[in-house]
């Protein structure tokens, strides 16, 4: 166990529920810990910008920052909530995995899933990482990134598989998706496991999320492409509106 995190936390959690600001004195007397491991702490804290002087006798207090996290993880508890009946719809009429993803950096996290239908099928986990340039939910939601964003990440791009997008290529790609709707994945990150992914927009008209089916790609060919993208981006519009998304307002 990292004592020194554990420390930080204890401390991080007495100022943000202290009534008043805290002094080096008293978080030390109350946490029974040394005064200049406390003073420390706070200011690494500080440099993090979680908490902040707010006196010549230094007392601490906490920044909007805790505020901001926690808004964060609340809205993507609520789009969880807000997504799983259409998640359960998406699946049932494409017997596909459905994931509902969110952009962190340079990678897509698996906010949630439902697991196909059929015996075999593409294998991810809630909470799992992939490289957003190379999955069909990461590139549906990095087609509405700043164009400096986008730089950036060409920077740091890994070649996964012979189908992997170069920079160049993935440019394009974003404005292609940015035109239709939708993003494909055609083996991009694993070989043979193909993707379509629409974006979901929140009541200020913001991508948030996106949603989307992965399969074995053999299942993702051909007229399947067009009729399956229709589905997803439905089921991306409903979430949208449940979100207070509405077109055109």
């Amino acid at each position: 166990m990292d004592t020194t995190l554990l420390k930080g936390l204890r401390i991080l959690e007495m100022v943000a529920r202290a009534p008043d600001p805290c002094g080096t004195t008293e978080l030390a007397r109350k946490l029974g810990l040394n005064k200049s491991n406390v003073h420390r702490v706070l200011k690494t804290l500080e440099a993090a910008s979680f908490v902040r002087k707010v006196d010549d006798l230094g007392r601490y207090g906490v920044t909007l920052k805790l505020w901001e996290l926690g808004q964060i993880s609340f809205a993507r508890i609520d789009l969880k909530t807000d997504a799983q009946d259409t998640m359960k719809w998406l699946s049932a009429e494409t017997r596909e995995t459905v994931h509902l993803s969110v952009l962190d950096g340079s990678e897509v996290i698996y906010l949630d899933k439902i697991e196909s239908q059929e015996p075999i099928r593409a294998y991810t986990t809630i909470g799992g990482r992939a490289p957003a340039y190379a999955v069909a939910t990461g590139k549906a939601l990095l087609a509405w990134e700043p164009t400096e964003a986008a730089e950036l990440l060409a920077e740091a791009m890994i070649r996964h598989t012979s189908s992997t997008l170069e920079p160049a290529a993935l440019k394009g790609e974003l404005s292609r998706i940015r035109e239709q709707g939708f993003a494909v994945n055609l083996g991009e990150w694993r070989e043979s496991v193909g993707g379509i992914a629409a974006p979901i927009r929140n009541a200020d008209g913001n991508v948030e999320a996106a949603i989307g089916i992965s399969a074995p790609r053999i299942r993702i060919a051909g007229d399947r492409v067009a009729e399956l993208a229709t589905l997803v981006i439905r089921a991306a519009s409903e979430i949208s509106e449940r979100l207070g998304y509405r077109k055109g307002r």
